[in-house]
């Protein structure tokens, strides 16, 4: 379980350092980049024998590489859209959808036939032509404040320990934490996202021992992936018709869904049943991922939203990570994955309640201003 959390823990992990590339060297250079690396952790992958070597081409390599290729691709929007920011994040997201619907099809075909060493090549020819891909990214916001008064540190009388230290504080600037919606709502969705991972990784196994179902397990990771995308669209349109940042009770109502959601696959008793709870954790997973940015363009404007989304992402990491070995000790110790699903719809459940608050800080702060 430790090699896939772990890239997925990377993705996030990394972020915070993402944010800093993407105002420092744009989004162009950094996606580029970051799919370069992707690249070749996915063709080193195809190379190893051992789990251990894995660990690190796979799920350090790869996902650190993914980091830096995804990150850009959510700020750039906001670069370009403005009233339409959601239906564009919807768009966007969605277009992963069309690639997640066929890919197990894909997946346990070329696997049999040309085994996982060539898979792993296979998957890493993506990674390529997202190389070239990232160099349509053409930033036409200019560059944050700090980065206008650069000549001026470097031109004062400052020894060298002092420029270090300015440097230092600019890049790795915490200026979106003095924003007390922002500390609320990310606290929110590092607290939500730690049993996120719990279903995605685990149903496939959980049908095939519960219901001794293994023909037609490949369907639900595509009713996920056809609904998340279906979500994320759907979710993009509605979050642009709302104000503000009442966007956030959309992620509420999500994220409270998923978590009740979780807990009822272990209630199922037929593999029909799962594919039903499956449709609708998709379509929850969807509204999510798509309103984040958008949320945090609001949150903190356009001008610092790389530095919020690469801090939040930062923060999502450890949780994230952590959930889906957690669920493994607990299916190892009570020997089946009820308990698992149990553990995983209790975080969000608390991080969606966490996330009603903002809009109501948000508006007793305007009150106060006035």
């Amino acid at each position: 379980a430790w090699v896939g959390s772990l890239a997925m823990g990377m993705i996030f992990f990394c972020s915070p350092i993402v944010s800093i590339f993407t105002d420092r060297i744009g989004c162009r250079t950094t996606a580029a980049t970051g799919a370069a690396i992707a690249f070749i952790g996915l063709l080193s992958s195809s190379f190893t024998k051992s789990l251990e070597v894995r660990y690190f081409t796979y799920g350090i390599l790869f996902g650190c590489g993914s980091s830096f290729a995804f990150q850009p691709s959510l700020v750039i929007l906001g670069h370009y859209f403005k009233r339409r920011l959601g239906l564009a994040n919807g768009i966007v997201a969605g277009g992963s959808c069309l690639i997640s619907v066929p890919l197990p099809f894909f997946l346990k075909m070329v696997g049999k036939a040309i085994g996982l060493a060539h898979t792993f090549q296979v998957l890493s020819a993506l990674m390529l032509i997202q190389i070239f891909l990232s160099l349509t990214y053409r930033p036409i916001l200019p560059p944050s404040c700090d980065s206008q008064h650069d000549g001026q540190d470097k031109l004062g009388s400052r020894s060298m320990r002092q420029q270090c230290w300015s440097q230092t504080r600019k890049y790795f600037s915490l200026r979106v934490f003095r924003r007390k919606t922002y500390r609320i709502w990310a606290f929110g969705i590092a607290t939500a996202v730690l049993g996120y991972l719990v279903p995605y990784m685990n149903l496939v196994k959980y049908v095939e021992k519960r219901f001794q179902e293994t023909k037609k397990d490949w369907i639900l990771p595509v009713c996920l992936g056809a609904m998340s995308g279906l979500g994320r669209l759907v979710s993009g349109r509605i979050g642009d018709c709302i104000p503000g940042l009442k966007k956030i009770y959309l992620q509420v109502v999500s994220f409270v869904l998923l978590g009740i959601l979780c807990m009822m696959i272990p209630q199922c008793q037929g593999f029909e049943g799962v594919i039903v709870i499956c449709l609708f954790l998709g379509l929850c997973d969807g509204c999510f991922t798509t309103i984040m940015a958008p949320i945090a363009f609001e949150l903190v404007g356009p001008m610092q939203a790389s530095q919020a989304i690469g801090y939040l992402m930062g923060l999502m990491a450890v949780p994230m990570t952590a959930g889906t070995p957690i669920a493994g000790y607990l299916n190892d110790y009570f020997g089946n994955y009820d308990a698992a699903f149990y553990f995983a719809g209790v975080p969000p459940i608390i991080g969606g309640l966490v996330l009603s608050v903002v809009p109501l800080v948000h508006q007793r702060m305007l009150k106060k201003q006035r």
